[in-house]
């Protein structure tokens, strides 16, 4: 198959290429950045010399030239990691999150259903939180965003179904790589710079490993491919629809920092638990939003990592 990713330099994008290495398929990677001396140094540390690290440039807002490129390198499946994450400033900038949040997950699926492929589209945690849950959301759950950021993911996701495109929506949740700007490598720093640090015990959630997100997207494809093998033309995949995946249990921040900072052996800091309102913010996060992760596991056999296990793996490669 032929498959685009979209926000390659980004934390799953850099993911999708590490998983890509030994894939018989041809991935195109692109974005609208160039990536870093540091992830494209990280990118070698981790899968050697032969990773793609070419990027092609591309503006998922602009139809007309995803259009071209399906078209031009005959792209049956398009994987898209792009997005305007910042929480905070999504509240300022609600056109601009509006944009790339829904608009371009729309032209994505547009180009998709013009050439009878599949979408494989990044969603949130965030599309919960406005009412009290304490069991872990499910797909069929009714999306309660509490800000801007979490409303302008659940119209994407509401743009793709309405475009009629074979689709994979994942939502994903607290998303930590070796790339980028992420919580775990800001504590990593943070732990290991201050004598004392606040972080907050009443948000619960569960991490999620980049890598191990990007796993089961290669598992998603591989299916998707059995089917074309045994339909060359089917009119649907079985299997579209929403899924759910984080990393198994669940934990506060403040959990996951005291898990970084043991992992990293750094001890001097003193991590203290404290309340959300200890650090206003122009966003209400959710106070609680684990995914239930049942039905990826049964549809797909997907085996899902426990985070505390991932997350000492990440930590090793950051600290070596």
């Amino acid at each position: 198959m032929n498959i685009l990713v979209t926000g390659a330099n980004g934390q799953l994008g850099n993911g999708m290429r590490i998983v890509a290495g030994g894939s018989a398929d041809s991935y195109f990677f692109t974005d609208v950045c160039d990536a870093s001396q540091e992830s494209l140094a990280m990118l070698h540390q981790l899968a050697g010399d032969d990773v793609c690290t070419e990027t092609s440039r591309l503006d998922i807002t602009d139809l007309t030239a995803i259009r071209s490129f399906v078209a031009q390198h005959g792209i049956q499946v398009i994987v898209n990691c792009a997005a305007y994450t910042n929480v905070d400033a999504a509240e300022d900038n609600q056109d601009l999150a509006m944009l790339l949040n829904a608009k371009a997950p729309e032209n994505l699926a547009i180009a998709m259903k013009e050439v009878g492929g599949l979408l494989v589209h990044i969603s949130t945690d965030y599309v919960f939180g406005k009412e009290p849950y304490n069991i872990p959301c499910r797909e069929d759950q009714q999306g309660t965003p509490t800000g801007v950021y979490g409303y302008t993911k659940l119209c994407g996701e509401q743009n793709i179904q309405a475009a009629g495109c074979q689709y994979i929506i994942i939502r994903t949740a607290w998303l930590y790589s070796e790339f980028g700007k992420n919580f775990c490598k800001t504590m990593l720093q943070l732990t290991a710079s201050k004598p004392q640090l606040k972080v907050v015990f009443d948000q619960a959630g569960t991490p999620t490993y980049a890598y191990d997100l990007a796993q089961a997207i290669m598992v998603i494809l591989e299916d998707y491919k059995n089917s074309l093998t045994a339909n060359p033309s089917p009119l649907t995949y079985s299997h579209s629809g929403i899924y759910h995946f984080s990393n198994e249990g669940v934990c506060s921040w403040y959990d996951f920092t005291r898990h970084i900072q043991e992992y990293a052996g750094q001890k001097a800091c003193d991590v203290q638990p404290c309340h959300s309102d200890e650090f206003p913010s122009p966003v209400t996060r959710p106070s609680y939003s684990v995914l239930d992760k049942t039905k990826i596991k049964q549809t797909f056999s997907v085996v899902i990592p426990y985070w505390t296990d991932s997350l000492r793996r990440c930590i090793v490669n950051l600290k070596s």
